[in-house]
């Protein structure tokens, strides 16, 4: 993995596939570990950004739209992906950087448990939870205590990535996206583009709910993964690669 103040980036540049991998509030590019690393192993370049307001990255507008304007430097020249896979807050991000994708290649997106709506009892709830996160950062044992799925790395870099953003950044990025409704984002999905939603088990603290996500828009599915809470890029790599189109020997 090679890591700057803007991002991290795994496997080779001159590799002929690519990927992007968008972060979930108050964490980083460092968090997306272990889906890179199996992604590179299949001859992918991985690049996964820091969004504003993380990784110490400043900002002082946390729109949605503002974040994602913030990632456009990652499309220039006509810069294409083959997948692209956004997390809680990076789902709708991501949904917000469609208008920006070349038309040059088939583009598989991923939304693990996107934040596509939110009403404003809930978002009044997960904004005291992130602040209470951020006011006593938990150790990476901490969050093996409760998750006990975890790895000990995915456990460091969550802990990592609350370290790194401070209350201003989630104090925006609840009053700035007020309300927070963003399923609308799927009504233009380009020709060229395929998305699929792996929604979280709702007993298990699931943020996207499969009313969230239209059933009549084309080149758009949703499946609810039953047994696997909010995390899935930490409990279960296997569901997400199984929605990327890899390259198989012929037998």
């Amino acid at each position: 993995m090679c890591t700057s103040n803007s991002a991290s980036q795994w496997g080779s540049p001159t590799a002929s596939r690519r990927a992007l991998l968008v972060h979930g509030l108050t964490m980083s590019s460092q968090s997306w570990e272990g889906v890179a690393q199996l992604l590179a192993a299949e001859g992918f370049f991985v690049v996964a950004p820091n969004l504003l307001g993380h990784a110490w990255r400043r900002g002082t507008d946390y729109r949605m739209s503002t974040l994602a304007e913030d990632l456009r430097p990652y499309f220039v020249m006509d810069a294409s992906y083959d997948v692209i896979i956004g997390h809680s807050l990076g789902g709708a991000v991501t949904l917000s950087l469609l208008p920006f994708l070349p038309n040059t290649k088939e583009t598989t997106v991923i939304l693990l448990d996107p934040a596509i709506e939110i009403t404003e009892e809930s978002a009044d709830m997960y904004e005291n939870r992130f602040l209470k996160e951020i006011a006593n950062v938990r150790t990476a044992d901490d969050h093996m205590t409760e998750n006990p799925a975890w790895s000990r790395g995915d456990s460091v870099l969550r802990a990592l990535g609350v370290s790194m953003c401070d209350r201003t950044v989630v104090e925006g990025i609840f009053e700035h996206n007020r309300p927070w409704s963003f399923s609308g984002l799927f009504k233009n999905i380009p020709l060229h583009v395929k998305i699929t939603v792996l929604a979280s088990d709702p007993e298990l603290g699931a943020v996207c709910h499969l009313e969230h996500v239209p059933c009549d828009v084309a080149r758009l599915h949703a499946k609810l993964c039953i047994g696997i809470g909010h995390w899935i890029q930490y409990e279960s790599l296997d569901v997400i690669m199984n929605e990327i189109p890899l390259r198989r020997a012929k037998l």
